[in-house]
């Protein structure tokens, strides 16, 4: 409980009985994204919880007053890597090797003041009793993402609620058109089932920065479509793959991989604040492109009305074509978003992410430097030390979870 200016405002938890409509009716009236790109609309499952509830421990918050919702919070916590340490190989202890080290995280999204009660506070109490909770189930850290020109929300996270800058990844979107996308004959794909994928995640990305401890969930989970790995030509098919670890043991000179994670099934985007010769003209692209598909002409799809995409995530690779095998992994995730009616696919990386050349996107619908804050909730009981990960220097790459995008 609370007052603000005279109001008294209750922060409970989320109950889908009673509060979906009128939550659904604060998201609608919430401007979320600059005119022109890419902005959340609405929750295609009509479950305002949903982008939380596949994480292992989850939990929405709504701000009321009287019987009137004015503000909600999503949170979730995981345990993530946060760094690496050097420690002796078991059977041979001259060879070192870097193993993770984990801490267990939190993760705010989803905080939305109606517009009529913004700088009431309301935000901030919705922040603190999160974070409540985070303390709660042993969190030690907690981050937000959001734009950088977003001064709202970037002035309540760090002056208000002490978080600090961390990360600046960048959001990649590439529209699916209207005609699939050739793929290089020199390239072979291979779909991995789910225990190889972790197996191949868990030795080859373990000590990326923010890979998920219970990666197996995520693999499991309904909405990854897939991984899929990028092999030269000639190596390998899905006929001759030896699993993983003998893959991993004598691999080719260049390879990548991705996983795919169906969004569409979540919620829906669309771009606002366009023009009529903008939507005329984007139409007209699409038109041409069905008409003469051969001519492999970039169209725009239609981004005006709700629309899903395809998340691809657990980017990674090894080689000087490594970047050629990842452009050829996102061809194909095109042609499997194409199938399944997507609009973009969209990926997340590192700013300094090597592979990021070989991911074809947008630039006017692309973020070239998202913004991570991060907060330490208390003292450091990760599995090894890193010291305080908030003061600690980004590495090439990170591993996004879909769950939280």
């Amino acid at each position: 409980m609370g007052e603000e200016y005279g109001r008294v405002v209750a922060v409970r938890e989320f109950d889908p009985n009673k509060d979906r409509d009128r939550v659904e009716a604060v998201e609608r009236i919430c401007e979320v994204g600059p005119s022109g790109k890419l902005s959340l609309f609405t929750d295609l499952l009509g479950d305002p919880i949903c982008r939380v509830r596949h994480s292992p421990a989850f939990r929405m918050l709504v701000a009321e007053i009287g019987q009137e919702i004015v503000g909600m919070i999503r949170g979730c916590i995981k345990t993530v890597t946060c760094g690496k340490k050097l420690s002796r190989n078991g059977n041979n202890s001259h060879f070192i090797e870097p193993v993770p080290v984990y801490t267990k995280l939190a993760y705010i999204l989803g905080l939305r003041v109606s517009p009529s009660y913004r700088r009431m506070g309301i935000g901030l109490k919705l922040v603190n009793t999160m974070e409540e909770w985070f303390r709660d189930n042993g969190a030690e850290y907690s981050y937000i993402a959001t734009e950088k020109d977003n001064l709202a929300s970037l002035m309540l996270f760090t002056n208000k609620c002490g978080y600090s800058k961390f990360r600046t990844p960048s959001i990649l979107v590439n529209p699916v058109f209207a005609h699939r996308i050739s793929l290089s004959q020199k390239i072979t794909i291979i779909q991995l089932d789910p225990s190889d994928a972790e197996r191949l995640y868990r030795r080859c990305f373990a000590t990326t920065e923010f890979f998920p401890r219970d990666i197996r969930s995520i693999l499991n989970n309904k909405l990854t479509l897939g991984t899929f790995i990028a092999v030269p030509s000639g190596s390998f098919s899905p006929d001759t793959w030896p699993g993983s670890d003998l893959f991993l043991s004598d691999p080719p000179e260049s390879w990548a991989v991705i996983s795919v994670w169906n969004c569409k099934e979540v919620f829906t985007l669309e771009v606002r604040g366009a023009s009529l010769v903008k939507r005329t003209l984007a139409k007209m692209t699409r038109i041409v492109d069905r008409a003469l598909p051969f001519l492999q002409l970039p169209s725009i799809p239609n981004f005006f009305r709700p629309f899903g995409f395809h998340l691809m995530y657990g980017l990674g690779g090894e080689g000087p074509e490594a970047a050629k095998m990842v452009k050829a992994l996102c061809g194909h995730a095109h042609n499997l978003a194409k199938q399944r009616g997507c609009g973009a696919v969209v990926t997340e990386v590192s700013c300094c992410e090597p592979l990021k050349l070989g991911i074809p996107h947008w630039k006017m619908l692309s973020c070239a430097e998202d913004l991570w804050c991060i907060k330490r909730l208390g003292e450091d009981y990760s599995d090894g030390s890193v010291g305080d990960w908030t003061k600690s220097y980004p590495g090439l790459s990170i591993f996004v979870d879909p769950r939280e995008f």
